[in-house]
């Protein structure tokens, strides 16, 4: 008996010391989202001479570094995703045009002869920086013939910047410039044409002083031209970093201000207060002692998972945190599991004492806590896999939160109560008591299974409304998913939508779809380049003052049809998988009844959104699978107990069970469905706009899902029983004692 608590409690110790060490020490990696600055993803494609494999997307990865290490971006990230993505993260860079013209460009340098003026007519004729029509020859010398580029100015010379080359071979140069020289002043032949990305960014003649064949020696050169510094330097990076291996197409950009960033921490900080408090307080009401040290268990949890996250060098992003402030609500559910079975197991046997009812609780408890933990995981998995940009993190976020609670419930919350139970009376422990909700239930023993068929005419009734919804109103899929550009401004003063909506259609985008808040507005179309994005921020300049980019994000369109894909194929993945495990754990009949269910919850939140004409983004696939893993467990709490009641009931029939384990877990679902809401209200209340459709979705499915496992998975069930034909399954059979007790145990 002494053995197993106290190496508990060290295991227990033990975590708590490492997670805080971990806290203290480590520093959490925000992503783009949260401190500002811009995310690029590129494609690789197929070019006549090399195949765009992962070598080819692996060179031209080194050719990005190069280039924003050269842009004295600090800490910027970039890394290969799958076989021919790059995803290039730039904290501080605020400018996509700069950051996907600099990092992004092909480069193809080359230093043609120049073999005179051209025609209007002519089809190979090329026009040089000042407008006229050039014909070139073949290039003498590439982009891998320059050993290095630098910007460079020189007061003595006068304003204005240049870029200074340096070659790998002398000789070339010397040939190329030689050959020039032989021409007469005047002639356009006497001039070089160096051509980036076939345009001629400059084609100077050659200086007089340099003689017929000799050429310029040293193998160094300038070139010239009205440029900036910034100007210099950028087409000095392209020159240096040389050419990419294979051409690199823009499929995604995001573009997030610092002011946003800092604005959706601290509101995620006070959501995630509001509803710790909320919770806490909840919970301390409802099962006194005991629920107070689950609230200690509770910031373990948090610790825990905080520790975890920084230890794994995952990144911190909005949806995560908002999975992180979910996960408070979420991890109190084993809590409650416990709680309630040690509950029924004090009140079938109070001489047995508190601390042994508490232990029955753990022991019958596990099965339901494990079964609902792997479902949600599920969910966190599927969003890892299939998901997009900062939703991973809360994919990430959710399936840390998850491990965590169990660490948090099965062992610190375990260890608290362990320690004290025995200790206190039956009332203040919290657990002596059957509760409010038990006795009102234990009173009037409700028959709610009595008509079956009248509950699921009533959710074939929701289903009917949210299809209408769908076929009347059809789902409002955000840029994620449709591909385009969506770019929020903050106004200095409000502005009407229609007014908006003019001073876009101005700037030459009438279809655009334009929408117009207090402090804001946002504008997404499906072609919208950078330069237009400059030029509508101009036009509401004119209408609502002073105009400052808030955020924005480009879909590129192939990258949206995959991600419209990828979320079918994750909620088809998540309902199937859930059927296959609900179909091992138990009967056939059970599993198909709790993915129905789980359909009429997806398809009444789906609706609810068409209705409203909410986004259906990349943060909707997460609420959406949450709901999946949420509902999923509600259901298997349900079922374990229909499970156990209808062995132990053998001869009843199966709805008497089924009404049975409704009743008995209906205290469980009010309290852990609470406990969740609390966190969500939190959300709502201070995620700002970004989090609160993402709690609407949540808030709508636990309501739902909770509903459902009494009111559709129940009758459901009972309707399906008629094609099963097995026999209830047999009792549990009690656990045989671990050692036989010796002696009479009498004290002589």
């Amino acid at each position: 008996m002494f053995r197993a608590p106290f190496w508990r409690a060290v295991t227990a110790c033990a975590v708590i010391v490492i997670s805080l060490a971990v806290t203290l020490a480590g520093t959490p990696r925000l992503g783009l989202d949260l401190r500002g600055g811009t995310q690029l993803v590129f494609e690789s494609r197929s070019s006549p001479t090399v195949q765009a494999d992962a070598a080819a997307t692996d060179r031209a990865l080194d050719v990005l570094r190069q280039r924003a290490d050269a842009l004295g971006v600090v800490d910027p990230t970039l890394v290969r995703s799958g076989e021919r993505r790059i995803i290039v993260e730039l904290p501080g860079v605020l400018d996509p045009r700069q950051a996907a013209e600099v990092i992004g460009r092909t480069a193809q340098l080359a230093f043609h002869p120049v073999l005179g003026a051209a025609e209007p007519g002519d089809a190979s004729a090329v026009r040089d920086e000042n407008g006229g029509l050039l014909k070139l020859g073949p290039a003498a010398i590439t982009g891998d013939g320059v050993r290095d580029a630098a910007e460079q100015s020189d007061p003595q010379r006068g304003p204005g910047w240049w870029v200074g080359l340096e070659f790998r071979e002398e000789a070339a140069w010397r040939e190329l410039t030689g050959e020039a020289a032989c021409q007469p002043r005047d002639d356009p032949r006497r001039r070089i044409a160096i051509v980036l990305d076939r345009e001629v960014i400059s084609s100077p003649p050659l200086d007089a002083s340099i003689a017929c064949g000799a050429g310029i020696p040293g193998g160094s050169a300038q070139i010239t031209g009205s440029f900036t510094h910034e100007e210099a330097r950028d087409l000095a990076v392209l020159i240096k970093g040389g050419a990419l291996p294979v051409p690199l197409d823009l499929v995604e950009q995001r573009t997030v201000g610092p002011t946003l960033g800092a604005a959706a921490i601290d509101a995620s900080a006070r959501a995630a207060i509001a509803g710790l408090v909320l919770t806490a307080v909840f919970i301390v009401a409802v099962y006194r002692l005991a629920g107070l040290l689950s609230v200690a268990a509770l910031l373990c949890y948090g610790v825990i998972s905080y520790a975890a996250l920084v230890a794994m060098g995952a990144t911190f992003t909005l949806p995560g945190l908002a999975g992180f402030v979910l996960a408070i609500g979420m991890a109190i559910d084993a809590n409650v599991l416990v709680f309630e079975r040690a509950r029924e197991e004090y009140q079938q046997a109070p001489g047995r004492g508190l601390r042994k009812a508490l232990d029955r609780g753990f022991q019958n408890a596990w099965s339901a806590i494990a079964d609902s933990n792997v479902t949600t995981l599920i969910a966190a998995g599927l969003l890892f896999w299939l998901a997009s940009g900062p939703v991973k993190g809360f994919g990430v976020t959710l399936a840390v939160g998850v491990l965590a609670s169990l660490v948090s419930a099965m062992l610190i919350t375990r260890v608290l109560t362990q320690a004290v139970m025995g200790r206190v009376g039956p009332r203040l422990s919290g657990l002596g008591t059957a509760g409010s909700v038990r006795t009102w239930l234990t009173g009037r023993n409700p028959r709610l299974m009595r008509r079956p068929k009248l509950w699921l005419a009533v959710a074939g009734g929701l289903v009917a409304v949210a299809v209408a919804g769908l076929a009347l109103r059809g789902l409002n899929f955000g840029v994620e998913f449709t591909g385009g550009r969506l770019v929020e401004f903050a106004t200095s003063r409000p502005i009407p939508a229609d007014v908006a909506g003019e001073a876009v259609a101005r700037a030459g985008f009438p279809t655009a779809v334009v929408q117009a808040g207090d402090d804001g507005v946002s504008v997404r179309a499906a072609r919208l380049g950078l330069d237009d994005v400059a030029r509508i921020e101009q036009a509401l300049e004119a209408r609502a003052g002073e105009v400052t980019k808030r955020s924005e994000e480009f879909i590129g369109p192939s990258l949206g049809e995959e991600l419209r894909r990828n979320a079918l194929v994750a909620l088809g993945v998540a309902v199937a998988l859930q059927l296959g495990y609900l179909a091992v754990r138990f009967r056939w009949t059970f599993g198909a009844a709790a993915v129905l269910a789980l359909l009429v919850d997806v398809l009444v939140v789906a609706g609810l959104f068409a209705w409203l004409s909410k986004p259906i983004d990349g943060v909707f696939l997460a609420a959406a699978l949450t709901i999946v893993g949420y509902s999923v467990n509600d259901k298997v709490v349900v079922f374990d107990r229909v499970r156990e009641l209808w062995a132990a009931r053998r001869g009843e029939p199966l709805a008497e069970a089924v009404n049975g384990a409704i009743l008995q877990t209906m205290p469980r679902t009010v309290n852990t469905g609470l406990g969740a809401l609390f966190s969500l209200l939190a959300l709502m209340a201070f995620g700002g706009d970004s989090l609160r459709d993402f709690a609407i979705a949540l808030v709508v499915g636990i309501v739902t899902g909770t509903l459902s496992s009494a009111f559709v998975a129940g009758p459901a069930a009972i309707w399906l029983g008629r094609f099963d034909r097995r026999p209830a399954p047999e009792p549990a059979k009690p656990r045989r004692a671990a050692r036989e007790a010796r002696g009479s145990g009498a004290v002589v």
